[in-house]
C-alpha cells in the first residue's frame, strides 16, 4: 500500500492541479502533496516494507536514501513555488505545477524499480515531465536549452535500453532464464557472459552517464541549468541527478558481483576524473552564476562516480554525499534563482552589492558556495573528507592527489565568480525589471535546506547513520 501511495499521491496532485484554473491557487498544490509525500517518504523509510509485485517493487536502503533526498529536496521546492509562482502572474504555471508533480512521482517510482526495465521507463518519464519546465521561460534560449535537453538525454536513455538488452543476453548466453529484476542478476552475477556484461556495463553507464551529466557526456547541463527556473534547476541538480546515478548504482551491484570488478573500477575512476577536470577547466573563467552552478554538478558526479568505482573504503562518504550534494545543490539553485530576479541578469559582473541588496539571499549563496566546495562546518566537507579518506586507505593514492588537486581549482574558480558578487554596492538599475527582494516563501525554503546541511555537518541522527550503513554493505563487494 505505500509503494501504491508514493507514486499515486503526486501522480494525483498533477491532475488536479491541472485542472485547477487560477494561476495564483495552482502553486498551493504543490506543498500540499511535497508535505504529503514526505510524511510517506518518512513513514516507508521507517518501516522498511517488504517487496511486491514478485520483486519488481521494493524499497532498499540504497533507494532509501535517494528518496529521501529527493522528498525533501522537492519539499523545499514547493514551498518556494508557492512564494515564486504568483510573481511570474504574466505566464501560466499550469505547466510547471503538473510537470513537477509528474516528475516527482517518477522520481519516485526510480527509487522503487527493481526491475531494470520498470526503472528506465521510470527515468525516461523523469526526462520528458522535466523538459517542458525548462522551457518556462519561453525564450530562445530556453527553447535552445530544452532541445539540447530532449536530444541528448534521450540519445543517452536510448543507449542504456541498448545495455540492457545487452544485460539480458548475457543470462541467455548464460543458459539462464532471462531477466531484468536485480536481485536474481546480482545473486547469478558469477554466471553471467562477462564480454555482454562488460558491453551492457558500457551502455548503461554511457546511458544513465548522460543523464547525470558525466562528462564528456554533459553538454546539455551548462544550457538546461542556465535557462531553467531556479527551482527547476534545484530538481534537476539534486533530483533527476540522483535518479540516474541511482541506475549505475544498480548496474555497479551487479557488476560487482561478477567477480572481476578491476574493468568496471578503472572505467568509473577514470569518467569521474575527467568530470572533474572538464569542470575546472570551465568554472576558471565563468562569468554566468548558473552555469557556474551546472559545472558544479559536473564536478560532483564525477567524485562520486570516483568514489563508487573505489568500492569500499569510499563507499559511506559517497553515499553520505549524495544527500549532502542534493540538499545543497537545492540552496545554491534557489538563491540563483532569487539573484536573477533581483538584478535581472545571470551575469555575475553585473551583480555587486548582492549581501547589501539582498541580505538573506546572498548569505545563502555565499554560505552554499562554501558547502559545496567541502568547507567545514558544512555536511558536504564531511562526506568529501570521507571519501578522499577512503580513496587514499584503498590504496589509489595518486587518484585522491588528482582529486584535491582539482578541487582546489575549481574552489578558486567558484571564488573568483561568487566573492565579487557580494562586495560593493548594488549598482543603481538594478532591479528595475523586477525590483525583487528577499521574501519569506523564497528565503526560507533554502534557509531550511541550510540548516540541514550545517546541522548534518556536526551531528548525524543515528536512524540516518544505520540507513548509510546498511547502504553501503549492500555495495560491498563479497568473495
Amino acid at each position: 500500500m505505500i509503494y501504491l501511495l508514493l507514486t499515486l499521491v503526486p501522480l494525483t496532485g498533477a491532475f488536479l492541479s491541472w485542472y485547477i484554473r487560477s494561476n495564483l491557487r495552482r502553486p498551493r498544490i504543490l506543498p500540499l502533496f511535497g508535505l504529503a509525500h514526505f510524511v510517506l517518504t518518512i513513514t516507508a523509510v521507517a518501516d522498511r516494507p517488504l517487496p511486491a509485485l514478485s520483486g519488481w517493487i521494493a524499497l532498499d536502503p540504497l533507494g532509501m536514501v535517494v528518496l529521501l533526498t529527493i522528498s525533501t529536496l522537492y519539499l523545499a521546492c514547493s514551498l518556494y513555488a508557492a512564494g515564486y509562482l504568483p510573481s511570474r502572474h504574466e505566464r501560466s504555471n499550469q505547466v510547471l505545477c503538473f510537470g513537477m508533480l509528474l516528475c516527482l512521482s517518477a522520481m519516485t517510482l526510480v527509487t522503487l524499480a527493481h526491475h531494470l526495465g520498470l526503472l528506465w521507463v521510470a527515468m525516461e518519464s523523469t526526462t520528458l515531465s522535466m523538459a517542458p519546465l525548462v522551457y518556462f521561460n519561453r525564450n530562445a534560449r530556453s527553447i535552445e536549452a530544452t532541445w539540447k535537453y530532449m536530444i541528448i538525454c534521450s540519445v543517452g536513455i536510448a543507449l542504456a535500453l541498448l545495455g540492457l538488452f545487452f544485460l539480458a543476453y548475457a543470462t541467455l548466453v548464460a543458459g539462464k532464464e532471462t531477466t531484468l529484476l536485480l536481485e536474481p542478476l546480482v545473486a547469478g552475477a558469477r554466471n553471467l557472459s562477462p564480454d555482454w556484461l562488460n558491453a551492457a556495463f558500457i551502455f548503461l553507464l554511457v546511458g544513465f552517464g548522460t543523464k547525470m551529466g558525466l562528462a564528456p557526456l554533459h553538454t546539455w547541463k551548462p544550457d538546461a541549468y542556465g535557462e531553467a527556473p531556479g527551482l527547476v534547476g534545484a530538481l534537476l541538480a539534486g533530483g533527476l541527478v540522483n535518479c540516474a546515478l541511482l541506475g549505475v548504482i544498480r548496474v555497479y551491484q551487479i557488476c560487482m558481483a561478477s567477480g572481476d570488478i578491476r574493468f568496471y573500477q578503472r572505467t568509473l575512476v577514470g569518467m569521474g576524473l575527467l568530470s572533474m577536470a572538464f569542470a575546472a577547466l570551465f568554472m576558471l573563467r565563468q562569468s554566468d552564476f548558473k552555469r557556474m552552478l551546472a559545472y558544479s554538478s559536473v564536478e560532483h558526479v564525477g567524485v562520486l562516480v570516483i568514489a563508487l568505482g573505489i568500492g569500499k573504503g569510499a563507499l559511506p562518504g559517497f553515499l553520505f554525499h549524495i544527500v549532502n550534494n542534493g540538499l545543497t545543490k537545492g540552496v545554491l539553485f534557489l538563491a540563483a534563482g532569487n539573484i536573477h530576479r533581483s538584478y535581472g541578469t545571470k551575469n555575475a559582473g553585473k551583480v555587486r552589492g548582492l549581501l547589501q541588496r539582498l541580505p538573506l539571499t546572498g548569505g545563502l549563496f555565499l554560505a552554499g558556495f562554501f558547502a559545496i566546495t567541502g568547507s567545514p562546518p558544512f555536511s558536504p566537507f564531511l562526506s568529501e573528507f570521507s571519501m578522499v579518506s577512503g580513496i587514499f586507505g584503498s590504496g589509489r593514492p595518486l587518484v585522491a592527489a588528482w582529486i584535491l588537486f582539482l578541487l582546489a581549482i575549481i574552489f578558486m574558480g567558484m571564488a573568483n565568480t561568487v566573492l565579487p558578487m557580494m562586495m560593493g554596492s548594488a549598482p543603481r538599475e538594478a532591479g528595475t525589471i523586477v525590483g525583487y527582494r528577499d521574501q519569506f516563501f523564497t528565503v526560507a525554503p533554502p534557509l531550511a535546506l541550510m540548516a540541514v546541511i550545517l546541522v548534518l555537518g556536526v551531528w548525524q541522527p543515528e536512524p540516518l547513520r544505520e540507513l548509510l550503513a546498511d547502504a553501503a554493505r549492500l555495495l560491498e563487494v563479497r568473495p
